[in-house]
């Protein structure tokens, strides 16, 4: 039998995939050039396949280096949560549920989730997957993640919603922004504004279909900005306008950095759901457990993503 690929050349693959150089990879790697070219010349011997071809002085990735990479990131991401799972075992925690929540990276809400959570169940630790916000639908399916907390309804083969609770969207300023003291907000009230958004792909329920494209009144759109914390602080410098989910942005606003108004008169309030894989949606399942606790103490007087 062939000789097979081990730990080592997935995570050389993965490492020349990112940098594009040996010397690089190597130094990512902590180990010589040389040591490492001889390393991808038995990859590439085990595969019988060029893995990369060589241009100036950067490598090429081959398809076979491409699809290589692809299952190094997610089997060498499984390894890495395997023993931090092992380590959590160890200390007296059963199951680790991991979560990322869609866009925002705000978690003033989590600590007072985890004492409930504790309250009522025990042997289960939550893992915050921030770099899955951006892909959080790929993340699940992927297994990267257990639970994504997302805006919107997902009806996609394989996955499951429980509802959590309903937001607004809200059209933000700095508060000496010409309109701070606004009740609400129309198309027409902000054509040429300065709009800044983590996302500029149309959306049914959001302000794209809602606000803008049923008057035909656009703002002047600025860069793309993907983190919406980064955006909350442009705006609040007025360096342009925004429109955000409520439950993300109410530090700012409480702390006057912000001014807000409902967008449109009747308001245009979003349902956030925790999304979970169809296969674990068993009543006993640790990842179910947690996702229906989750939606429990999001219905709670004065706690739930409300509180900011």
């Amino acid at each position: 039998m062939k000789p097979r690929l081990d730990i080592r050349h997935l995570q050389l693959i993965q490492a020349i995939v990112e940098t594009g150089r040996i010397t690089d990879a190597a130094e990512k790697l902590s180990v010589t050039p040389s040591a490492l070219s001889h390393r991808l010349q038995e990859a590439e011997r085990r595969l019988d396949v060029p893995l990369f071809t060589r241009m100036h002085k950067r490598l090429r990735v081959t398809p076979a280096a491409e699809h290589m990479a692809l299952v190094a990131e997610r089997v060498l991401g499984d390894l890495a949560n395997a023993e931090e799972d092992v380590r959590r075992m160890n200390a007296g925690i059963q199951n680790v549920v991991r979560l990322a929540v869609e866009a925002y990276s705000n978690y003033r809400w989590l600590p007072a989730f985890i004492k409930y959570l504790k309250t009522n169940l025990q042997g289960i630790d939550i893992q915050i997957m921030s770099g899955a916000r951006t892909e959080p639908v790929n993340s699940l399916m992927k297994r990267h993640i257990d639970i994504a907390i997302m805006s919107g309804d997902y009806p996609r083969a394989g996955l499951s919603n429980i509802k959590l609770f309903e937001d607004p969207l809200l059209y933000i300023t700095a508060p000496e922004h010409r309109l701070a003291d606004r009740q609400h907000i129309e198309g027409s009230d902000i054509v040429g504004e300065p709009f800044i958004t983590y996302t500029k792909i149309p959306e049914p329920d959001r302000e794209f279909a809602r606000l803008f494209r049923p008057t035909g009144s656009y703002p002047q759109w600025a860069p793309t900005v993907e983190l919406p914390e980064a955006i909350v602080e442009l705006v609040a410098a007025d360096l342009g306008t925004s429109v955000l989910s409520s439950w993300a942005i109410q530090a700012p606003l409480q702390e006057g950095r912000l001014a807000s108004a409902q967008v449109t008169e009747e308001g245009i309030n979003i349902p956030w759901c925790a999304v979970l894989r169809s296969e674990d949606m068993d009543e006993h399942d640790p990842i179910r457990q947690v996702a229906d606790l989750l939606a429990q103490w999001c219905q709670l007087p004065n706690q739930g993503f409300h509180i900011g």
